[in-house]
């Protein structure tokens, strides 16, 4: 009979030690600026190495993951990650599906009317071919007439139609842009000989070269701030101030550098644009 006292009596501890745990850290944002609070439910498209991506067993990892797990312990919230395509990203954070999309967000002035926008590091872009390809490149323009891949909805897309008009106008011949749901997806395309040449994020193209499957020949085009994007912005200012803790600290210089992405100069962070208008 004893056995079962004792156990009683350890359980019985075990959950007071957790309440009283739980006690000692304290939200840093009302119940109402989470869906279903404490959770902080972000929406994630793990196919972008290092930024975030799925190791051999499943798991996520990346920066964009663990950083959102050290402001989530800094904030008192449980980090749930939602896996998604891209697309439907906005529409469902603005329809009120989850609280944050953690993709790396490029920030633009038409999202952060829709959006609170918080800057935290910045991204550009580079183009690369198949590494057994003869294709030569040295500039954008040479990519006039010739089928390149790109991760459709995004901003790398935009703008490479953008680039793509304005060589247009200039008398060149336009890209012929293929989208995919996936870098994995425009890998294979390029491995295949269906495309020419791929557009993506430097970090992302700088992986893939690493890992033999690609050859970049031009990068740091048209770089810009990349966000984590908010519904509320209680939380997004939340999140900003925890980011500027994790700076002070060295907490956030070490998660970049173990990733190799770019930081943002900033010793602050902040919301960027007046969030949404209606």
């Amino acid at each position: 009979m004893r056995f079962p006292k004792t156990f009683s009596a350890l359980a019985l501890l075990i959950g007071l030690t957790q309440v009283a745990g739980a006690q000692t850290c304290t939200p840093k944002v009302p119940a109402s600026s989470l869906i279903e609070a404490p959770k902080w439910q972000m929406s994630i498209n793990p196919t972008l190495p290092p930024q975030q991506f799925v190791d051999d067993k499943g798991e996520l990892q990346g920066l964009n993951v663990e950083l959102a797990r050290e402001i989530a312990k800094r904030i008192c919230v449980e980090p749930v990650f939602l896996r998604m395509d891209f697309p439907p990203m906005i529409p469902a954070l603005r329809s009120g599906r989850f609280d944050t999309i953690n993709t790396g967000l490029f920030w633009t002035e038409e999202r952060s009317k829709m959006l609170y926008l918080v800057p935290y590091a910045q991204q550009a872009i580079s183009i690369y071919t198949d590494p057994s390809s003869s294709l030569k490149l040295e500039k954008f323009e040479d990519l006039a007439g010739r089928v390149v891949g790109v991760e459709s909805a995004t901003y790398t897309e935009r703008k490479a139609r953008e680039f793509s008009a304005a060589m247009e106008a200039k008398g060149l011949k336009p890209i012929e842009l293929r989208t995919f749901a996936t870098v994995t997806a425009t890998s294979a395309a390029l491995r295949a000989g269906q495309l020419e040449a791929a557009l993506n994020i430097n970090e992302t193209a700088n992986s893939l070269e690493q890992k033999g499957i690609a050859k970049i020949w031009v990068r740091d085009i048209a770089g810009t701030d990349i966000t984590f994007a908010f519904r509320d912005k209680l939380l997004a200012q939340a999140f900003a101030d925890a980011l500027t803790a994790a700076r002070a600290d060295g907490t956030y210089d070490k998660l970049f550098d173990k990733f190799g992405m770019t930081k943002l100069k900033a010793t602050t962070f902040a919301i960027r644009g007046d969030g949404p208008t209606n």
